[in-house]
């Protein structure tokens, strides 16, 4: 796609983003640290580079598909221009929470602390991913009175795409793992899954697995590209950022509820990993839906 795009719609009640979709030429929207308050979609066309995320660096090139949560750090390093496509939706705009089963992207695309944050689109399905974009450019183009009553179905066909060959290239990745690996990873995302709410240590869960702190710690660091402390808190934070969106439970008890007695530590933790405070996330991002309507 060689045309320049970009749309945007703002939240009238609170001058806040609600959806872009726009086209960029080089680095400069992305070569600073991202913190943003929604959820990102970022289709590099054409160049190479180094993305920061979260505790992790990955080299990508052309046809790389990320996709970033709100308040997830992301920083891209260029020596070249690159150019591509970027979609900015707010939760409050359309929430992939409170309808996980429509396109699954809140396993796949988002929150997955097991696998990288991008896949590459492959050129048969390129034309895909350019008739996708297209659609909805032309409902924001024709949407005279901003009633976008089609916007976000196509969304969600756009995401449920991007959801579906990911998925697809995980399974495709993990015939070429040694066999005994993915055994023992399978079993920690399992043991994780179980735990994380009251077991919050690396020595945790090597003790639960019968191996060494330091072995699994290695096997964690080369397949996942960050230690297992960080996959521990992660996991925590996911959980901790869905409680805050999608309930009205006080912090205090979304702390004990995620094994922090103290929920002070538990502020200063989240504050830490997502440079906010958890209210400042409930504020931005939102609050209780599932539970108010």
């Amino acid at each position: 796609m060689d045309k320049q795009i970009a749309y945007t719609i703002i939240n009238e009640q609170d001058g806040k983003l609600s959806f872009k979709l726009f086209s960029f030429d080089d680095n400069s929207y992305f070569d600073h640290l991202q913190r943003n308050s929604f959820y990102t979609i970022i289709w590099i066309t054409g160049g190479k580079g180094l993305v920061k995320v979260d505790f992790s660096e990955y080299t990508f090139s052309k046809n790389a598909f990320f996709s970033f949560s709100p308040y997830q750090p992301f920083m891209f390093s260029t020596s070249e221009k690159i150019n591509g496509i970027a979609i900015h939706f707010h939760s409050d705009f359309y929430c992939i929470h409170q309808t996980p089963n429509e396109t699954s992207c809140d396993v796949i695309l988002f929150n997955n602390i097991y696998q990288k944050p991008f896949f590459y689109i492959e050129n048969e399905i390129i034309k895909k991913f350019e008739f996708l974009i297209e659609e909805l450019e032309s409902e924001l183009k024709n949407s005279e009175t901003h009633n976008y009553e089609l916007l976000i179905p196509n969304l969600k066909v756009f995401l449920g795409n991007a959801t579906r060959i990911k998925e697809q290239q995980i399974v495709s990745e993990k015939k070429f793992i040694p066999s005994e690996k993915p055994y023992l990873l399978s079993k920690l995302k399992n043991k994780i899954e179980q735990h994380y709410k009251e077991r919050h240590t690396a020595s945790d869960y090597a003790s639960l697995l019968n191996i060494s702190p330091n072995a699994l710690t290695k096997l964690v660091k080369s397949h996942y590209n960050k230690t297992l402390t960080e996959l521990i808190t992660e996991r925590i934070m996911i959980e901790a950022k869905r409680e805050l969106y999608l309930t009205n439970k006080t912090i205090k008890e979304i702390a004990w509820e995620l094994g922090y007695k103290d929920e002070y530590y538990f502020s200063r933790l989240f504050k830490k990993k997502t440079d906010i405070s958890p209210q400042m996330y409930r504020d931005t991002v939102g609050f209780g839906k599932a539970e108010l309507n």
